[in-house]
C-alpha cells in the first residue's frame, strides 16, 4: 500500500498520539480490505457518539486529551438519550445516562455538529452524487449510496471518528466502480399498484430485500413514478436492517441506475427474484402480528421523521386526538422539529396526545422506559430491532393504519396486505 508523505508523517507521530492512533487505525483497515491506497474524504456521520459503554467514552476523552481534531465536515448519530430532554431519568440505568450525555457532549467538544440525527440526509449541505465520505449509521450509509450517490462503506465505531480526523479512508469496497455493480434484480412490477402506491410496500419490500440477497447488490424495477425520498429512506433503513443492503439500486429512480444497462455495469444479472403479494405477506408477518393483546401504543419516526411525514400525519390526524388508553411517540431529528415547529404541527401534535423525542430512538431509549405491550409501527426497522430490547409485541402496518388505530384505541387495518 501506498502512503504519501503526509500520510506517513501522521503515521510517525509527527502530529501527536491521537492522530497517529487514527492513522494506525485506518492503515489496519487498509491492509485488512487489501487496498493498495488511500482516499480523501469530505464528510462524516459519526455513530461513535452512541453510548454502548464505558469504552466508548474512555475512548473519544483519550483522544481529546491528545489533541485530536476534525479534518472534515462531522456531524452526529443520535444518541442513547436526548439532550433536549434533561428530565428522564431512570433509576436502574443512571449511570449509564450520565455517561451517555457525557459522550455526546465530548463529541461536541471534538468539532461534530450536534445534529443528533439517524437521518442526517434530511438536512441541508448533504453529500452530493460522487463524493467519498463516512457513513456509520446502516440506513443513512444505504440512502447515502443508493438514494444520493454519494460512496461509503460501513464504518464501524471507532474507525468512523478516525476517518474524520485524518479525512483519509482505504480506497476499497464501494468506494470503486466496480463494487458498485448491481448483481440481482428484484421485480415488483406484478404487484397491484393500488399496494405499491401504500408506503408499508417499501417496507417489506426493503425486509424483503434485506432477507434474500446476502451480500449482493441489488436492483429494483417496477416502482411506481410516485415514489419518492421517504419511500426510498424505508427501503434503505429496513434493507440494511434485515440483511447487509449498504447500496441497492432502483431502475429509473437512483442516480447510478438510469437503466439496466447503467445499473448492472453491462452484466447480466446472477439472479432475477420476481416478487409477489405473498412475498409481502409473508414479510409483514415475520416483522409482527395482530395478537388478541390489547393495543398499547404507537412508535413512529425509524429513521427520524421527516418534514413531509409530518405534514402527512398532521394531514391524516386531521384535528383528532390520540385514544386516552394510549401512548404515541415519534421521533425526528432537532433540524425537522423546528421545520415542524414553525408550521405549528408540533404544538397540535402534542395537544393530540404524541409525544414528540428529539436526540433518540425509541426501540432502545430510556426516554421510553416502561414501554411495554402491543406497539404498533410503521417502521420494518423498528418492527426488527424492538422485540430483542424491549418487553413489546409489536404489529406493524402503514401511517394511515397507524393513525386510524391511534384514533381508535384498536387496532384498524385496511388488509390491502392481510395480516
Amino acid at each position: 500500500m501506498r502512503l504519501n508523505e503526509l500520510d506517513q508523517a501522521r503515521l510517525d507521530g509527527k502530529f501527536g498520539k491521537a492522530m497517529q492512533f487514527a492513522m494506525q487505525t485506518i492503515v489496519t483497515a487498509a491492509h485488512i480490505d487489501q487496498a493498495d491506497r488511500l482516499i480523501d474524504i469530505s464528510f462524516a456521520h459519526i455513530d461513535a457518539c452512541f453510548y454502548n459503554g464505558r469504552a466508548h467514552l474512555d475512548f473519544i476523552n483519550y483522544m481529546l486529551e491528545h489533541g485530536a481534531t476534525l479534518a472534515v465536515p462531522s456531524w452526529t448519530n443520535n444518541g442513547l438519550v436526548s439532550l433536549n430532554d434533561l428530565s428522564v431519568r431512570d433509576p436502574l440505568a443512571s449511570r449509564e445516562m450520565d455517561e451517555a450525555r457525557q459522550l455526546m457532549q465530548a463529541y461536541v467538544r471534538l468539532g461534530c455538529n450536534p445534529v443528533w440525527t439517524c437521518a442526517p440526509y434530511q438536512l441541508p449541505g448533504r453529500p452530493e452524487l460522487g463524493a467519498h465520505i463516512v457513513g456509520s449509521e446502516s440506513n443513512a450509509v444505504s440512502f447515502y449510496n443508493s438514494v444520493i450517490g454519494a460512496r461509503s462503506n460501513m464504518y464501524g465505531d471507532y474507525l468512523d471518528v478516525c476517518a474524520a480526523i485524518t479525512g483519509r479512508v482505504p480506497f476499497s469496497k464501494l468506494h470503486r466502480d466496480e463494487a458498485r455493480a448491481a448483481q440481482v434484480l428484484f421485480d415488483v412490477g406484478k404487484i397491484p399498484s393500488l399496494i405499491r402506491d401504500n408506503d408499508l410496500f417499501y417496507h417489506l419490500l426493503g425486509y424483503v430485500i434485506g432477507c434474500s440477497c446476502g451480500n449482493q447488490v441489488p436492483a429494483i424495477v417496477g416502482l411506481p413514478s410516485s415514489c419518492d425520498e421517504d419511500d426510498l429512506k424505508a427501503l434503505s433503513a429496513a434493507g440494511s436492517s434485515a440483511g447487509s443492503v449498504p447500496l441497492f439500486h432502483a431502475i429509473g429512480i437512483t442516480p447510478e441506475a438510469a437503466t439496466l444497462e447503467i445499473a448492472f455495469q453491462d452484466r447480466q444479472p446472477q439472479q432475477v427474484i420476481e416478487l409477489s403479494v405473498a412475498d409481502l405477506q409473508q414479510a409483514r408477518n415475520e416483522l409482527g402480528n395482530n395478537s388478541d393483546q390489547a393495543l398499547a401504543g404507537i412508535a413512529l419516526g425509524t429513521p427520524h421523521f421527516s418534514y413531509t411525514e409530518f405534514e402527512r400525519l398532521v394531514s391524516l390526524l386531521d384535528g383528532r386526538s390520540i385514544h386516552p388508553g394510549l401512548v404515541f411517540y415519534l421521533t425526528t431529528s432537532r433540524h425537522v422539529y423546528e421545520q415542524a415547529q414553525s408550521h405549528g404541527w408540533v404544538d397540535s401534535l402534542q395537544q393530540a396526545g404524541i409525544k414528540i423525542i428529539t436526540d433518540t430512538c425509541t426501540y432502545f431509549s430510556p426516554v421510553v422506559n416502561g414501554l411495554q405491550g402491543k406497539i404498533m409501527t410503521n417502521s420494518a426497522k423498528w418492527a426488527y430491532y424492538a422485540p430483542g430490547m424491549l418487553p413489546v409485541d409489536v404489529l406493524i402496518g402503514s401511517l394511515v393504519e397507524c393513525v386510524e388505530s391511534a384514533v381508535s384505541g384498536e387496532v384498524m387495518l385496511d388488509q390491502w396486505v392481510d395480516a
